[in-house]
């Protein structure tokens, strides 16, 4: 039998001199600001602030607003300085005690989607805000608003250059997540595609005042590397994936940067990578200087089923056997939590590799084990059988329809391979943890997990390549965003619950589709990993299916914002040279990314198998999401509660408290002992860190989107969330929200008279 490969576990120094190239202040929270996505290095969503307290959090109310904002995007703030994007892909200075705008730098279509990054000389007169755009990194003036055109070249860095592709075959690789910062350098990974022959995640660390690269970390080795032998030997020629697209974390102290990594591509399928795939679906130690692996855990060995590790690590010191003990603890979308001493890498608790169902699909070789953590319990259902289909959101013939497909798929357990038949995946593609919803309370090692329980069903099909059509780009990206839902042929996917996409546009029209799209309806989450580009092409698509696509019409979105606009547009790369790429390919994966010919010296798989995503939300029974709290002193669960209410199941004669329909959201941990999180009913809630009651509840105009912040500013203590146009009860049974409803920023704060109170 084949044996996974077992983490190497060297051993590195306790602790290093903080070095004197930037400011040394507390992690997360230097000024009491909120310097970085994530709230700090360690990404632990936490503010040691305490004038909210459990005692008098009832009294909070509305302290600003600010009508603009983008879906899923954590603000900074520093020197009582938010930093937010808003509209018309703008980045935005607010003063933080009152939300009014300082600049506005607009124009910056394509930008980091869920935060960016903040540095600043020792001296603090250069401030630094870095991001993405389309590929490339750019800089920003922090107190000015203005490029900083002496970063990279002319003000640009490359993020394809070195990544190991031919020029244009690596048409995808910024990830909408920032990276982190670490002294001067700024730690990336990467958003390869889904498709066969994509880029290689590899991780790499550029200097932020020169935007040279300093390190780079293969994730699919090549020969002579750790890992080589656990793939095909020329796969580091076609292989991709194996990327952190989500989040990661920072030991400052020590200088380790933990990074999570995704499957290895193409998803679902995996003839053509044998073997267990290192460095994909691993928890990485790396030294955030040189770019060296410290130590590695791999948490599904040869992923067949999209189980990518996207959530931040959390660092926590807890007591375990009479000792003190610095650990990391990993969520993933598996539904295990996964915990570490996170200098060694040596699991607080065994870890058991045990057989799994094995594959009956031609060309596929499944790993015969798994590994399972025997502590702490999964925070996630990892079964689904006929009892667990929903009984509220489902038609009768809806429910038959499900309860007879479970019937006849296979069935063995959450590792049972893909089949040419459905087959049930639980924790789906879509479900467990996901980016932005892990936190944690360092010193008393309570780490949190916001869940959520999405069955998919997955059935292989042998892949027809087809000629090129014109629209081509619209199809791929309808592959990508919609396909799994609303099916190939935009009549929804068989015994799934999406509506038909049929003639769509002449029946509500290019306005609504945008802003469902892109703010979300009823049981549909806001896309909001689509560009405008892409938008435009899948728009021109639905309104001509057959030609693949049309016209590329520039979308109407309003004025430009007004107020203080410094800048516009960033800085523009120069054009890179067009490469002709292969019409894209039927099936549910590759998107934007990959599905591109094989170099000629490899031999390429003779049949290529792929599936839907098959994500079934509404087909399972609740709770839909849950808030859960663990105590790593003793790898137990200390509560879960559910994450609110969902409107469509209330509407249908449901249950309360059943957590709402796709509600993954992120957190703030708080010193005074609050978790501040919101649910998808339009509403925030603070929860007892001891025991998970609600302490408070607020309303939203819409449903929250993203990781909100806490921070303290001129002496008061706010709380930000964002809030969308999105709420609304499946087939319009929940109350709507009115399309104009205006999304934006809420700070929540203590009455103006009471924050002279000690805290």
């Amino acid at each position: 039998m084949k044996r996974a490969p077992r983490p190497a576990l060297p051993r590195i120094a306790a602790a290093v001199l903080v070095s004197l190239v930037t400011v040394v202040m507390a992690d997360g929270q230097r000024d009491k600001g909120w310097w970085d996505f994530g709230g700090g290095p360690s990404a632990s969503h936490f503010a040691d602030l305490d004038q909210i307290k459990k005692s008098n959090v009832s009294r909070l109310e509305v302290a600003w607003f600010y009508p603009y904002a983008t879906p899923g995007f954590n603000p900074i703030v520093v020197d009582d300085v938010m930093y937010v994007a808003g509209r018309n892909n703008s980045l935005i200075a607010l003063d933080a005690t009152t939300g009014k705008e300082i600049w506005i730098h607009e124009g910056l279509t394509g930008m980091t989607s869920r935060g960016l990054n903040y540095w600043q000389s020792p001296d603090g007169k250069n401030k630094r805000l870095i991001f993405a755009i389309d590929g490339y990194l750019q800089s920003i003036d922090a107190k000015s608003g203005e490029s900083v055109r002496s970063f990279g070249t002319n003000g640009i860095v490359d993020m394809r250059e070195g990544l190991r592709r031919a020029e244009g075959t690596d048409r995808r690789v910024q990830s909408r997540s920032p990276g982190k910062v670490w002294k001067n350098l700024l730690i990336m990974g990467s958003a390869s595609g889904e498709g066969w022959v994509t880029p290689p995640g590899d991780i790499r660390a550029y200097d932020i005042i020169t935007g040279k690269r300093a390190w780079q970390f293969h994730t699919v080795p090549e020969p002579g590397e750790l890992g080589y032998e656990t793939w095909p030997k020329d796969a580091f020629k076609y292989a991709g994936g194996a990327n952190n697209w989500g989040e990661m974390s920072v030991d400052d102290e020590r200088g380790i940067v933990y990074v999570p990594t995704g499957s290895a591509t193409y998803d679902f399928y995996g003839a053509d990578r044998h073997g267990a795939n290192l460095f994909a679906n691993c928890l990485l130690a790396l030294d955030a200087r040189t770019g060296k692996r410290l130590w590695h855990f791999q948490t599904v060995h040869h992923d067949l089923w999209d189980l990518d590790n996207v959530s931040a690590p959390q660092l926590v010191t807890v007591q375990h056997d009479g000792h003190r003990v610095d650990a990391v603890a990993h969520a993933g979308k598996t539904g295990f939590l996964y915990v570490f001493n996170r200098v060694t890498g040596e699991p607080l608790w065994p870890i058991e590799e045990r057989p799994v169902p094995k594959s009956d699909v031609p060309g596929e070789e499944a790993w015969p084990t798994q590994p399972f953590p025997t502590r702490p319990p999964p925070f996630a259902r990892q079964t689904f059988t006929s009892d667990d289909i929903n009984p509220w959101l489902l038609t009768p013939e809806e429910h038959a329809r499900m309860r007879e497909r479970v019937s006849k798929a296979r069935n063995e357990g959450m590792y049972t391979p893909p089949a040419l038949i459905d087959t049930i995946s639980m924790p789906g593609n879509q479900g467990g943890s996901n980016w932005g919803t892990t936190g944690a309370n360092q010193k008393t090692g309570i780490v949190y997990v916001v869940n959520v329980n999405e069955v998919a069903i997955l059935k292989l099909e042998d892949v027809k390549t087809r000629a090129g059509r014109p629209g081509a780009a619209g199809a791929q990206a309808y592959q990508q965003y919609c396909q799994s839902c609303h099916g190939a042929n935009l009549q929804d996917v068989p015994g799934g619950l999406a509506p038909a996409l049929v003639d769509i546009t002449n029946r509500i029209g290019e306005d609504a589709i945008r802003a469902t799209v892109t703010g979300g309806k009823g049981t549909m989450r806001p896309v909001s990993s689509i560009t405008e580009s892409e938008l435009t092409a899948v728009m021109a698509y639905l309104a001509n299916p057959n030609q693949g696509g049309g016209g590329r019409a520039s979308p109407n979105l309003g004025p430009l914002p007004p107020g203080p606009v410094v800048a516009s547009g960033g800085v523009r790369p120069p054009p890179r040279p067009l490469v002709a790429q292969p019409a894209p390919t039927y099936g549910g994966i590759g998107g934007t990314g990959g599905n591109i010919p094989y170099p000629a010296d490899v031999d390429a798989p003779p049949v290529r198998y792929v599936t839907e995503y098959g994500v079934m939300a509404s087909a399972t029974r609740p709770p839909y999401t849950t808030l859960t709290a663990y105590d790593l002193n003793t790898g137990t669960i200390k509560w879960q509660v559910p994450l609110g209410d969902d409107l469509a199941t209330l509407a249908a004669g449901g249950p309360a408290n059943t957590g709402g329909l796709g509600a993954r959201n992120g957190m703030v941990v708080t010193r005074a002992g609050i978790v501040f999180v919101a649910g998808a009913d339009r509403k925030v809630r603070a929860y007892d860190e001891d025991n998970g009651q609600v302490l408070w509840t607020g309303a939203l105009p819409g449903n929250s989107s993203g990781i909100p912040v806490s921070y303290e500013a001129k002496g008061r203590q706010y709380v930000v969330m964002s809030s969308m146009p999105n709420a609304g009860g499946r087939r319009g049974a929940a109350p709507a929200v009115a399309p104009d409803t205006p999304r934006g920023y809420i700070a929540f704060a203590l009455p103006a008279g009471s924050v002279s109170e000690k805290h």
